[in-house]
């Protein structure tokens, strides 16, 4: 019989992950995951999915780097694999390009994607606004399937996966010996964070299968990836911003200057329309605490904050996550491992 009972809260990139890397490394515990929402109704659900980071200004570059190398390779062995048409992920080559040369021309990420250089003068003529570019292969995760995939493979290590909306980890404290919270913008209310805020993006699903490279620009405001089923082309970055509803004035401005980009895509029906906000936060909270519920001590362990970089950095965090969780069982009473 199982001896530890933990549950993960929150079934997005980053809660799934988690998930799967506690039940898969610890066969003692029993693990549940608990979510109001899953795919294909999280804001992972909706994410471009393509793999390359911005830097955090107050965690060790050397600890970003391990987030970063552990994720991109965890999906390069999938997409490299048989399972990548099951878990939706996929090599995906491509440019950024910068209207101004950044002060950083080689990103601390560039030495673990695949092929990283700057790109030719000649290369660069097709984006007569830009001045410098960067070219390399990275992965994309299509997130509708990867998610699913995801939980799948929790259930297979023995997950069980529960949809219900946590109000408070105080009812969760009598079921369980410890608590993940991977709840992302939830952790505004069920923890009191009030340092996290949404950041919201809208993107739209087109129909091109004529384009095969991305093409992002440095701002991170004008996208476009392609994908195993459509292209998705966008976005936006409007902070503080909480509408979830479509706004045509954002789906013509993310046409305008994606077709400036790419003038094929004038040519591109366009599918769906999606709108996300994404859970942010000056950096990303992946840190423990001993938090007293019900007139007991639970060790809590979080992991969210990730704003836009969530498929990004999600297994990477979810590996410290685990290495956090086994902390804490060492450090928990006797009893309740029995």
């Amino acid at each position: 019989m199982k001896s530890v009972r933990g549950v993960v809260v929150g079934a997005g990139v980053v809660g799934l992950s988690t998930a799967v890397c506690i039940a898969e490394n610890l066969p003692l515990c029993s693990v549940t995951l608990l979510s109001e929402k899953f795919s294909p109704n999280t804001t992972s659900d909706g994410a471009a999915g393509i793999v390359l980071a911005a830097e955090f200004p107050d965690i060790l570059l050397e600890r970003q780097r391990r987030w970063f190398k552990d994720s991109f390779d965890n999906l390069l062995a999938i997409a490299q694999s048989q399972h990548s048409p099951d878990a939706g992920v996929m090599l995906s080559s491509g440019w950024q390009i910068f209207k101004e040369v950044p002060t950083n021309r080689k990103p601390f990420w560039s030495d673990f994607v695949t092929g990283f250089r700057n790109m030719t003068d000649g290369e660069l003529k097709r984006f007569p606004d830009h001045k410098f570019g960067q070219a390399f292969t990275t992965v994309k995760c299509e997130c509708s399937t990867y998610l699913p995939w995801l939980e799948e493979r929790f259930r297979k290590a023995g997950g069980r996966v529960e949809q219900k909306k946590v109000n408070s980890l105080q009812e969760l404290s009598d079921s369980f010996d410890f608590i993940v919270n991977c709840s992302g913008l939830g952790s505004k209310q069920l923890v009191g964070d009030a340092s996290v805020y949404p950041v919201r993006g809208q993107v739209l699903k087109v129909d091109a299968p004529w384009l095969t490279h991305f093409i992002r620009d440095g701002d991170g405001k004008t996208y476009i990836y392609p994908g195993i089923h459509s292209v998705t082309i966008g976005g936006t970055r409007q902070e503080g911003d909480w509408r979830l509803h479509v706004d045509k004035g954002d789906t013509d401005g993310i046409l305008d200057r994606c077709s400036s980009l790419e003038p094929s895509l004038k040519k591109a029906k366009v599918l769906s329309e999606w709108v996300g906000l994404r859970p942010s936060r000056r950096n990303p909270r992946v840190e423990r605490e001993w938090l007293q519920l019900q007139g007991r001590m639970v060790p809590v362990v979080h992991n969210y904050g990730h704003g836009g970089w969530g498929v990004t950095i999600a297994w990477g965090t979810a590996l410290d996550a685990l290495e956090l969780v086994r902390q804490c069982l060492k450090e928990m009473p006797q009893q309740a491992k029995l």
